[in-house]
């Protein structure tokens, strides 16, 4: 099977890893999950994560096709539009973007947003496939975590987004709005299905207790093995009170209420008012 080229580069403050994915023969390549940076307290934006990125592109003499994410993230802003801009990339989502638009639209009372996914250049249905030169991906619908997760399987390698971390830290939360526990236990499954020597690419990384490092790449089978909470023998109903339970003592990401708004935008920010500022909303006793 093709074994394309992958490049991580970790985002210490959200603890978000962006990957570049690229064809050693040809050259063309992805970038899965770009981040934008942002103050929080200045309501700040910068492009120093996403510099970095261009700057390996450039410096690798790659050709950038197309931006994916892999869900609507909740804890960072998308540089989508940053990579789009300086090189002529195209955004892509799940297709099931629309169903998140919907619920957030409403709970942002966002009258400027579509919830037909238009936004993004690229809507991404369950088994689709596409080039990466010459090697083929295919998406796969993953939901659980939200309706539109997806995960890309990229010749021996997948970017499964939120859906899993590492085996020593688990499995992503399900309370958000349109989360599904039963669905995520599934996606999986679906996951695990994959060949074993299949590389898995983790979206985030917090190091599990006892790991001084961050880690971000696995396999199949080490998941199906070792994971925390969803290792080879867990039943549905045992996962499903376990993350239940677990999701009801989450805390809100601190970055939500930004990244949301911006992010079922295809990481675009609200247009400018009249005095030609943009703003964001932050909804009371709703989160």
């Amino acid at each position: 099977m093709a074994s394309p080229e992958v490049t991580a580069f970790f985002d210490e403050a959200t603890n978000t890893i962006t990957y570049v994915v690229a064809d050693p023969e040809t050259g063309r390549c992805v970038v899965i999950d770009p981040v934008l940076d942002y103050d929080l307290i200045a309501g700040r934006t910068s492009t120093t994560s996403v510099d970095a990125v261009i700057e390996f592109i450039a410096a690798n003499k790659l050709t950038l096709d197309v931006v994916l994410e892999t869900h609507v993230h909740a804890d960072h802003l998308s540089a989508a539009p940053v990579l789009k801009q300086r090189l002529k990339a195209r955004t892509a989502i799940g297709d099931q973007i629309t169903a998140v638009q919907k619920v957030f639209a409403n709970v942002f009372n966002l009258d400027d947003v579509e919830a037909d996914g238009s936004q993004f250049d690229l809507l991404l249905a369950d088994g689709d496939e596409f080039p990466i030169g010459n090697i083929q991906a295919k998406v796969m619908h993953t939901p659980g975590h939200t309706p539109a997760c997806v995960t890309f399987v990229i010749g021996d390698a997948a970017f499964v987004g939120d859906t899993l971390f590492m085996p020593d830290f688990g499995t992503a939360r399900c309370d958000f709005p349109g989360g599904d526990v039963e669905e995520l236990y599934d996606s999986i499954r679906q996951i695990f299905e994959l060949p074993n020597d299949t590389r898995l690419f983790m979206c985030h990384d917090y190091k599990a207790p006892g790991r001084d490092e961050y880690a971000w790449e696995t396999s199949v089978d080490e998941q199906r093995k070792s994971n925390i909470h969803v290792h080879d023998g867990i039943t549905k109903q045992e996962f499903v009170a376990f993350r239940t339970e677990r999701d009801s003592q989450l805390g809100v990401p601190k970055l939500i209420i930004p990244s949301i708004q911006v992010n079922i935008r295809a990481g675009d920010m609200p247009g400018p008012e009249d005095n030609g500022v943009s703003y964001l909303k932050v909804p009371i006793d709703v989160l």
